[in-house]
């Protein structure tokens, strides 16, 4: 009896024990967030997707999807329900992707938002909000594969051609052209190394002949130099020029003055006396062409007018009176 009743209790306690451990494990892994109900829109694939699948914002589990189904209204329309946590940012510009979690073939939702309309989406159990489902990589690409396809064979098709026979004979002329190239390169550095010998020496007279002029410059830029002392003795002499100038403008001006005040009233004198004799010899030639006598006998009393005393009619003039 001893026995039975030890195995007894230790059976009840192993119950007991193991359903405080299941109810501490539902405890912990009891979900307490408060969701909130959206419904996504998707009228693409949603290959990899299950329910309680993750739903994330932007890399944040926010959630996770409660179910699937078709759109009964719309065919080929696929409705997800998920559920999100009410702190989550959702506006009216918010949108929802299919991503895989890695190489397992899972698929997750992704939340992101394009930020053109940040109000706030009000959702609940009785009216949920619907957001839309847009493709996400994978389904870009499989919506482009051909596209991509094509262009891998063009591309493979070029690099068939790059490695005909023909190209590779034209790679190899290069290949050999250029070798001739780098020969002649290395064939013109052996021959310029003399003239790179001589360089040191050409840059230490060069620097050298720099020095010379510096010192030229400085000599010639002093005070007290040479340069200095010339341009102040040009400057004298041009001082000196210009006094000689102005004395001789001064003495211009004055002969001008002398020339204009005294000697022209002069030479107008002169010229009235000229003219005076002119007509005396012009009336003494008068004199002496009608009286070549007076010249012995002097000039005779001139011969009265009519009206004066002494006046008669010459012996024609009387006649014809």
């Amino acid at each position: 009896m001893e026995n039975k009743s030890h195995a007894f209790w230790a059976g009840l306690f192993a119950i007991g024990l193991t359903v405080a451990i299941g109810l501490a494990v539902f405890w912990f892994n009891l979900d307490r967030a408060v969701r909130v109900p959206y419904d996504l829109i998707s009228r693409s694939n949603v290959t990899g997707l299950t329910t309680d699948a993750v739903v994330r914002y932007r890399g944040l589990d926010v959630g996770k999807v409660q179910s699937m189904h078709f759109d009964s209204e719309h065919p080929g329309q696929i409705v997800i329900r998920i559920l999100v946590d009410k702190n989550a940012p959702i506006t009216r510009s918010t949108f929802g992707t299919l991503a895989l979690q890695g190489v397992t073939g899972l698929a997750f939702v992704q939340l992101d938002d394009t930020g053109s309309d940040l109000t706030p989406v009000i959702s609940s159990a009785k009216h949920v909000a619907q957001m839309p489902m847009r493709p996400g990589l994978f389904e870009q690409l499989e919506e482009h594969g051909g596209v991509l396809l094509n262009e891998l064979q063009s591309v493979t098709t070029r690099a068939d051609a790059m490695l005909s026979p023909e190209m590779q004979t034209q790679l190899m002329a290069t290949a050999a052209s250029l070798q001739h190239t780098a020969d002649a390169v290395t064939k013109l550095a052996q021959q310029a190394g003399p003239a790179a010998a001589q360089l040191p020496g050409a840059l230490l007279q060069l620097q050298r002949t720099l020095a010379s002029a510096n010192a030229l410059l400085t000599n010639l830029n002093a005070p007290g130099g040479k340069l200095y002392s010339n341009l102040d003795k040009l400057g004298s002499a041009a001082d000196r020029a210009g006094v000689a100038i102005t004395q001789m403008d001064a003495s211009l001006q004055s002969m001008s003055a002398r020339v204009e005040y005294e000697t022209l009233p002069r030479v107008n004198a002169l010229a009235d006396d000229l003219d005076g004799a002119a007509r005396s010899i012009d009336s003494a030639a008068a004199v002496f062409s009608t009286s070549p006598r007076s010249v012995l006998f002097g000039v005779g009393a001139p011969t009265p007018g009519p009206g004066e005393p002494g006046f008669a009619w010459p012996a024609a003039a009387a006649a014809s009176h």
